[in-house]
């Protein structure tokens, strides 16, 4: 048995086989976070004004859309939030409230097509001290969820693996949102 050094070499063989995610410290840093609360800031404000493909949108609908989250907890992990500018849900008119709720069930629907997850983690998380990674604008989150997912790599590693490109993802859900038959009450 070989016993190693504390300061080993980085180009030695690894024990612990370690997955590197470089990329990670992009958003551990708040790089990718806005400056300020502004609407002029907002990366969810920005994205309906670029190409579906280049924001990772899904759908567009009337007062909201789908996109990836881009830094997702899961495969498919799906964001829809208001074209407008608001923080919280007691802010949201009745009309963006009912479309995040339609468009949320629709999302559902085409993860469960794309993907087959066993179920799903919804969530809103208001205010930064609740979790928000932008608070002032509005998201709902949509997270598929496999048995087994929450293995050692999360819990051990604090890594999650996500094995497939979101653009990749976002092709094949955006392909299935416009094809898919829509169901009522979740029976086909």
């Amino acid at each position: 048995m070989r016993i190693q050094a504390p300061f080993q070499h980085p180009d030695a063989p690894d024990p612990f086989g370690r997955l590197w995610t470089p990329h990670r410290m992009v958003y551990i840093g708040g790089q990718d976070k806005p400056e300020d609360a502004s609407a002029r800031r907002c990366p969810f404000c920005a994205a309906p004004g670029l190409e579906d493909a280049e924001s990772l949108i899904v759908h567009r609908g009337e007062a909201a859309y789908v996109l990836m989250n881009l830094y997702p907890y899961n495969t498919g992990h799906l964001l829809v939030c208001p074209y407008r500018h608001v923080a919280d849900w007691t802010g949201a008119s009745d009309a963006e409230r009912i479309e995040i709720g339609r468009l949320t069930a629709r999302a559902m629907e085409v993860v469960r097509h794309v993907a087959h997850p066993h179920g799903f983690n919804l969530g809103l998380n208001q205010g930064q001290v609740g979790g928000a990674g932008i608070a002032a604008h509005l998201h709902q989150h949509i997270v598929p969820r496999w048995m087994g997912d929450a293995n050692f790599m999360p819990i051990i590693g604090k890594t999650k693996p996500v094995p497939q490109l979101l653009g990749d993802q976002r092709a094949m859900l955006a392909r299935a949102w416009s094809h898919l038959p829509t169901t009522v009450d979740g029976v086909r």
